[in-house]
């Protein structure tokens, strides 16, 4: 049926590279995922020469497995911490906390106290509550003030609305930081992750350059630094433009907005470095009609948005799924496990299975290195979290 995209794995990885996942995966029970870590480096090695002066802080929620941090922190990479949790997985690989940037704008009293007792001195906000904690917690930190960017719709998982606050409103923290015996350090942003609109980094550098403007000129504070967060897209589904592209791109909207001398770049990549490394395994639990007539396969798998797949949720991200099967695809709705309704990943994009898929068929899933075993419930119907195994 010609009107189903076809994937095929060469275009996501090496041949030799997925057989090597396969092989490894073959006798193991399902589901879980396989993260080929020489990707990883690969990917980091490729975004620290796009973009040769920017600090990389690997945005740890993404997927926090130990080979990764350690394959990480040997690469000299930075790392973005969201919780006490995150930090503590990463100083247990021996990174100095002063790689580290507590990026949540969304955090205790506790675990700032915590985050600055051990040394760090970054920390992220957006507002005056916050920063008025921080400059109790955390006295004399550097602060970086995350702005709320124009609209992302063109984002596959928008990061709008709970993170950030406005201009004018970023103006008064930073302000009232230096008041407070804080440093105001920085401004940051995150066009949405996902992100396949290159303009949507112009907009907001934009944005940046005149805040940094108007505080030089009118409360004489002069920032240091733009956080950039994340956004650089994986291969999913639909496969995006290089890296390079990109680099080429934004490096041009910095220079047109700060034509003098760059501020200190921070980016904070999670899915770009991580997604196109994994392979995620699973079996074909059952295939059904709803009706006599109907034409329409129900697949149902034993993964599923509470075991990993939580960006499937409005069929958000489209995951390639192959199988070892050659012939005619034919439509279904695809589904997990458990017994809640929610659980169906894809029914209203239309992807087409092979029309001789049998249960007991493994599904592979590629590009999920990230945002699976992160997102995975801990017992949710009985089901233990998803298992992950690195090569």
């Amino acid at each position: 049926m010609s009107h189903f995209k076809t994937i095929e794995v060469a275009d996501y990885y090496e041949q030799s590279r997925f057989e090597r996942i396969k092989q490894f995966a073959a006798n193991k029970p399902t589901p879980f995922v396989v993260i080929d870590t020489a990707i990883v480096a690969e990917q980091y090695d490729e975004m620290t020469k796009y973009f040769p002066f920017a600090h990389i802080y690997y945005a740890v929620k993404a997927n926090p497995g130990a080979p990764i941090l350690q394959l990480l922190q040997q690469k000299q990479a930075n790392f973005d911490i969201a919780s006490i949790y995150e930090l503590d997985a990463v100083l247990a690989h021996g990174v100095s906390c002063d790689r580290v940037s507590f990026g949540n704008t969304i955090k205790k009293r506790k675990d700032v106290e915590a985050f600055y007792e051990r040394g760090v001195r970054l920390f992220a906000s957006d507002s005056e509550a916050d920063i008025r904690m921080l400059a109790e917690a955390a006295p004399g930190s550097r602060v970086y003030v995350r702005i709320l960017t124009a609209d992302n719709d063109t984002a596959d998982w928008p990061l709008s609305r709970k993170f950030g606050c406005q201009a004018e409103m970023a103006y008064d923290l930073l302000v009232l930081a230096q008041s407070l015996g804080l440093t105001p350090y920085g401004i940051s942003f995150h066009v949405g992750s996902q992100q396949r609109d290159i303009g949507a980094w112009q907009i907001a550098i934009n944005q940046v350059a005149n805040l940094f403007a108007r505080l030089k000129a009118d409360a004489g504070i002069e920032l240091a630094m733009i956080n950039m967060g994340g956004g650089f897209p994986a291969n999913y589904l639909d496969k995006t433009q290089a890296l390079a592209r990109y680099a080429d791109e934004i490096i041009s909207y910095l220079h047109q907005a700060f034509p003098n001398k760059l501020p200190e770049i921070i980016l904070e990549p999670g899915r770009s470095l991580i997604s196109n490394a994994g392979v995620l395994v699973s079996e074909v639990v059952l295939i059904s009609h709803k009706s006599n007539a109907a034409n329409e396969r129900w697949v149902f798998a034993d993964v599923g948005k509470f075991s990993g797949l939580i960006e499937t949720l409005d069929e958000a991200i489209k995951f390639p799924i192959v199988t070892d099967k050659q012939g005619p695809l034919g439509a279904c709705v695809i589904a997990g496990p458990t017994c809640d309704s929610a659980d169906i990943m894809y029914e209203h994009y239309r992807y087409g299975l092979p029309q001789d898929l049998a249960i007991g068929d493994r599904m592979y899933w590629l590009t999920t290195g990230a945002y699976t075993t992160t997102y995975s419930a801990v017992c949710f119907n009985g089901f233990p979290p998803l298992k992950d195994y690195y090569l």
